[in-house]
């Protein structure tokens, strides 16, 4: 969320962000309450001063006796706190209808991201190991899990509907083990892991900017929950309200759990497989920052999740996301792109965003303590570390071999009891 008075006082450089990330929002809406709520501002200190006045006049009335005189004082000054009632009415009218103006307005790129309309203009960064070059036809992993008896696409359509998914056998192990190997990869870097819940309410999915903005694409409970989109949304609002010490920055958190999303992709994108489905799961880095080394921390949260890569062996690129197709609360954001030979390219598998201050406003999560009085926000950021279906599907279609069997990358054996080699039972 963006300040109010950081929107009117930048208002041609927030046009011209929002510009720059395609996005239309009603300026000429914002300044005109933004001018009529410093209207009623001064209307209502105008009113305070009156009544101030009037009030010292009954005093003095009083006092020499002039008690009709005062009493019509007193009358006028009945008359001025209905009428500064009525005004602080307007006033929280107009602010709230600010307010949620304010909700809708995605925050602003970072002067280092490259401007560009949508995912044809992000920046490749840099790339890591190369792609296999197979002796043999390599099959994508639609078929090669069903075939290993290790994914089972029919089963998650008769159990649910179309984009889920069941993995059997070895498959099941597998995913078990992506999750605790990347899990226990992350505390070693000085993660701190969470168990949360998969569902939350509104204020958490506020604070992290799902809501209001983008309900539609979220699982909805009766009771007015919400199954989490990632876990994100539970780990930011850990410190919603609260007031970090800057001593104890930055915070790095994570955790594993289930995602789910209403809107798997565009339709017709990605209708095969594994890449979309509704509900996938991740392992989820989350840090809290100063906003002096933020920006730090984004280059090493890319590298954290980068090493699950690298200790898989398996290729991947880094891009940085272009103004017109970063996430809604982001400032900044690098996609890690893992090599899949089903598409003869590399495939979203973490995003790892800074998203400044915009979550920390919504949330009020401050800081105190340094070189300055009181309480600043906090920046958070978030990356996935990594998207657990994804990197299983990479394992599966980089490491096959011509018999159809898959050798299982070494640094996973040992959550796989020792199992070298993935074969068809």
């Amino acid at each position: 969320m963006l300040d109010a008075r950081f929107v009117r006082d930048n208002i041609d450089a927030v046009k011209q962000a929002m510009a720059n990330r395609r996005y239309e929002w009603d300026f000429a809406t914002f300044s005109r309450l933004d001018e009529e709520r410093r209207e009623l501002i001064q209307q209502v200190e105008a009113l305070q001063a009156r009544r101030n006045e009037a009030s010292k006049e009954i005093g003095a009335l009083m006092k020499s006796g002039q008690r009709d005189e005062a009493e019509t004082r007193k009358a006028e000054v009945r008359e001025v706190n209905e009428g500064i009632s009525a005004i602080d009415a307007h006033l929280a009218s107009v602010d709230e209808n600010v307010h949620q103006m304010l909700m809708t307005i995605p925050n602003v790129p970072d002067a280092s991201v490259p401007v560009g309309a949508d995912e044809s203009e992000n920046v490749e960064v840099r790339r890591w190991g190369t792609p296999r070059e197979f002796d043999f036809e390599p099959k994508a992993h639609w078929d090669l899990g069903p075939e290993l008896g290790v994914i089972d696409f029919e089963a998650g359509v008769k159990l649910a509907k179309s984009r889920f998914v069941v993995l059997a056998k070895h498959g099941a192990r597998l995913n078990r083990a992506l999750i605790n190997f990347m899990l226990d990869t992350h505390a070693a870097r000085g993660y701190t892991e969470f168990s949360v819940p998969a569902l939350a309410n509104t204020e958490t999915l506020t604070g992290t900017g799902q809501l209001p903005k983008f309900e539609d694409d979220l699982f909805k409970t009766g009771e007015g929950l919400y199954l989490i989109p990632t876990a994100e949304v539970q780990l930011t609002n850990l410190h919603r309200d609260e007031v970090l010490e800057a001593a104890a920055l930055p915070l790095h958190y994570c955790a594993h759990t289930p995602c789910f999303r209403e809107e798997a992709g565009a339709a017709g994108r990605d209708t095969r497989g594994m890449i979309r489905v509704h509900q996938f799961e991740k392992v989820e880095m989350v840090k809290f920052a100063t906003p002096e080394t933020s920006f730090d921390e984004l280059e090493s949260m890319v590298a954290d999740a980068g090493n699950i890569l690298e200790l898989l062996g398996l290729p991947y690129r880094v891009i940085t996301l272009c103004t017109g197709d970063m996430g809604f609360s982001a400032a900044k954001t690098y996609d890690l792109e893992v090599w899949l030979p089903s598409y003869g390219a590399y495939k979203e598998i973490s995003s790892c965003s800074d998203c400044t201050d915009f979550q920390a406003r919504r949330a009020a999560i401050k800081y105190r303590g340094g070189e300055f009085k009181g309480s600043r926000l906090v920046h958070t950021l978030n990356g996935s570390g990594l998207a657990v279906g994804r990197c299983l599907v990479a394992v599966l279609e980089n490491y096959q071999q011509a018999d159809g069997s898959v050798v299982v990358p070494e640094v996973l054996r040992p959550y796989m009891g020792g199992l070298e080699v993935i074969t068809a039972e």
